[in-house]
């Protein structure tokens, strides 16, 4: 969600922004632009430097865990296929004694 406090401060910078007569209609209009702005931007798929900042942290984190598992991966695949190839090495030169 939005910061309601930001969210003043616009409406005030805006509400600084505007003619002299249309400032002296004074707290209602700023109300008003507060709603409206808050109306609008709620309406956007927005999130807030903090909440984004956590979830930066939670995917590196996600990040190591996958490049730590891949490499357990790629040892235990290391260590399977040795046996395996000697296997195959000793089949093979069964099967050239066997002709």
């Amino acid at each position: 969600m939005l910061d309601p406090k930001k969210i003043e401060q616009i409406a005030r910078q805006i509400h600084n922004a505007m003619p002299k007569g249309v400032k002296e209609f004074g707290d209602d209009i700023e109300k008003k632009l507060r709603t409206v702005l808050q109306s609008q931007l709620s309406k956007l798929d927005l999130v807030n430097r903090e909440e984004f900042d956590v979830q930066t942290q939670v995917l590196l984190r996600t990040r190591e865990k996958l490049i730590s598992m891949e490499q357990r991966l790629n040892e235990l695949e290391a260590r399977f296929e040795t046996p395996k190839t000697a296997i195959d090495a000793e089949e093979s030169h069964g099967e050239k004694k066997a002709d």
